[in-house]
């Protein structure tokens, strides 16, 4: 587990990252860096949204699956890596076009 604690700590180590949340298949926390409050309403939604953009990319071709999904907001970047173990959540503040 030491490797995904210093996976952890390199993305939050990344300029505007909130935090980050790993979930299990179902949806249960096992890592995270962001409060409980933030961490609950990310791990209840996002694996939906995420297994709804799979369905949907497999729909327009059986052969093919999502392997990343990346939500913007004007408040938050939300980006999610879906594998069949685990789904990492990356949140971040958007990047300000200059």
């Amino acid at each position: 587990m030491s490797e995904v604690e210093a996976t952890l700590q390199r993305l939050t180590g990344h300029k505007g990252v909130v935090g980050c949340i790993i979930l299990d298949h179902n949806g249960q926390t096992l890592r995270t860096t962001c409060d409980p409050e933030v961490t609950e309403k990310h791990a209840h939604l996002i694996p939906q949204l995420a297994l709804l953009a799979r369905n949907m990319v497999r729909d327009l071709d059986p052969q093919n699956d999502l392997e990343f999904l990346r939500i913007r907001s004007q408040k938050h970047e939300i980006m999610v890596a879906p594998n069949p173990e685990f789904v990492l959540i990356v949140i971040q503040k958007p990047a300000t076009d200059a």
